[in-house]
């Protein structure tokens, strides 16, 4: 004989909706941050004094400066200093000005062989120049060799993470990095 089918067990109802809970009052928005102090085109620029800071803390330094909004000169990019033996340097900076192109050196790249362009180089390696604020940002720095008339009037400053810590013996000068790749 056939067995019984058990009993379908009923389906439990269906639970209450609890009621609804009321909504909490909107959080007030965090108001938005003042905006960065917008840098007009005439006023004045920090001046650093190169003379005797490291070239490679001195461009990151001058690259934050920038994209902060301030206008920067750095004079006496010659007295700025690269770290480590001059042979050493001479020889790198020789292997880098080796690069060219294949078909012809006119299509780039192009090296630097003053001290201020080197310089204003390295600081634009360390901005986001594809970018519109790198774009502003460069356009924003002078380098110069020696301290031009319209920049001796204003104050100089020296900024003391990038000073050099031992006997200038132990860096080069970028003067003496010019001279010795083709500078004068």
């Amino acid at each position: 004989m056939a067995k019984p089918k058990p009993a379908a067990k009923p389906k439990p109802a269906a639970k209450p909706k609890p009621a609804a809970k009321p909504k909490p009052t909107a959080k007030p928005k965090p108001t938005a941050k003042p905006k960065e102090k917008v840098v007009d085109k005439t006023s004045r620029p920090i001046v650093i004094d190169g003379t005797n800071h490291i070239a490679g803390r001195l461009s990151s330094n001058v690259a934050k400066l920038l994209l902060q909004g301030n206008r920067v000169a750095v004079v006496n990019s010659e007295k700025i200093m690269i770290s480590g033996r001059q042979k050493n340097i001479v020889n790198e900076y020789k292997k880098f000005l080796e690069i060219s192109s294949i078909l012809h050196p006119k299509h780039g790249p192009f090296h630097p062989r003053r001290p201020d362009t080197m310089l204003s180089r390295m600081i634009r390696g360390m901005l986001p120049r594809d970018k519109p604020s790198g774009k502003a940002a460069l356009s924003r720095l002078r380098v110069y060799h020696g301290v031009p008339k319209d920049v001796k009037s204003l104050g100089k400053i020296q900024l003391e993470k990038s000073m050099i810590r031992k006997s200038s013996s132990s860096y080069t000068s970028m003067n003496d990095l010019g001279r010795n790749v083709g500078w004068n």
